[in-house]
This record gives C-alpha cells, sequence and structure tokens, in this order.
C-alpha cells in the first residue's frame, strides 16, 4: 500500500451516530459491511473510508469488554509504562 502524508481524517454524526475516519484519499469503488462497520475500499481493495454505525453502542461495549479483560488498566495507568 503507498504511504499516505495526509493525517486520517475523524469525524462524527450525532444524528445518525456514526463516526468516521478517513484512512486515505483514494477514490472508493466498493464497501463491505463487517458487523457494525462498514469499510469503503479502492480498486485495488485498498481501504479508504471507515464507518462506525451505532459508535456510542460500539464504543460502549468495547470499553466495558476491555474492563473485564483487564486491557483497561493500561489506558488509565498514571504510572509512566517506560521510565
Amino acid at each position: 500500500m503507498a504511504k499516505n502524508n495526509k493525517k486520517n481524517k475523524i469525524s462524527y454524526e450525532r444524528d445518525a451516530d456514526v463516526l468516521t475516519v478517513e484512512a486515505s484519499n483514494g477514490s472508493i469503488d466498493h464497501a463491505m459491511e463487517i458487523g457494525n462497520v462498514v469499510v469503503h475500499f479502492t480498486k485495488k481493495d485498498e481501504p479508504v473510508l471507515f464507518e462506525i454505525l451505532d459508535a456510542s453502542k460500539f464504543f460502549t461495549k468495547a470499553g466495558s469488554i476491555m474492563k473485564k479483560s483487564g486491557a483497561s488498566r493500561f489506558l488509565y495507568n498514571k504510572k509512566p509504562i517506560l521510565a
């Protein structure tokens, strides 16, 4: 995949509860829905855009899973990981 110097664009549409992440500036050819995530691809099957549907529910559930697994301690740990 070609390197893209452009930073990812992230936007949230509150009324639709959709979080959009623009990964590249390629032209969209087709899309695939995987659960609550829609991934848009170029003709060369490179991902261009990600849409997370029902984003608030998605992140609430993800946070709950991280908390149960203990992974959230890495996000909220006040101590530096590397000293």
